[in-house]
């Protein structure tokens, strides 16, 4: 079942002379369940493809279905929801709020869906059990390694049961054997639980982990 569709989207940034055509014209089609890798050169599309999807960008021209809705049709408080209820964010570099614990981290966007107190602390503790973290709930991130950082911030991303998780190069800082354990874990997650990811990444060692590789050049997706 399709879950995203990229109907003929372009996305240019600048006008005047030399405006940057970053889409040219993309037509993808993302699964329910998929384990979508994302890759290219730097400038290819790859990320403006993902901000696009994750509703941080909107397409110069084209359509954007989420679930078959049109996503240009939505204004600034439905995008808003979307994000909020459907989507979930991994970065590369953490963006763990350093001065409050694991679990206030975790516990972050349920605070801004409403979520009350208990049932919220709840759902985060539950999230860290599911990275392996649960016995460091109450550590702040300088006293955690950078794994079990990321591993934080993806409790913090699956913590609203979201149907889609983006991650952005989520082994970027990381050593070789720990991001190995940061993709098995995505791996599990979207094998077990069904999470549909789209990730984007340099590394072929990564995207080996996925169930399929785009790769973008130029604007276009390679064929």
């Amino acid at each position: 079942m399709a879950l995203i569709q990229f109907k003929n989207v372009t996305k240019t940034y600048g006008t005047g002379e030399n405006p940057f055509p970053a889409l040219k014209g993309l037509n993808l089609t993302i699964d329910e369940g998929e384990f979508l890798a994302l890759m290219g050169p730097s400038g290819s599309g790859k990320s403006t493809t993902m901000n696009i999807a994750a509703c941080l960008d909107t397409a110069t021209s084209g359509n954007y279905l989420f679930q078959n809705i049109s996503v240009e049709n939505l204004d600034t408080h439905q995008r808003t929801l979307l994000r909020r209820n459907f989507l979930g964010f991994i970065f590369q570099g953490f963006n763990l709020l350093p001065r409050s614990s694991a679990i206030e981290n975790v516990e972050l966007p349920l605070i801004y869906r409403g979520d009350k107190k208990q049932d919220r602390r709840s759902a985060a503790y539950e999230a860290l059990e599911k990275v392996g973290l649960s016995d460091w709930q109450d550590h702040n991130p300088n006293e955690l390694s950078g794994g079990q950082q990321q591993r934080v911030a993806i409790a913090r991303a699956i913590v609203t049961n979201p149907k889609i998780l983006l991650a952005d190069e989520p082994t970027g800082n990381l050593d070789s054997q720990t991001s190995a354990e940061i993709m098995s874990l995505l791996t599990s997650l979207n094998q077990d639980s069904g999470v549909t990811i789209i990730m984007v990444t340099h590394e072929q060692e990564m995207a080996d982990y996925s169930s399929r590789v785009v790769h973008f050049l130029d604007g276009q997706i390679r064929t």
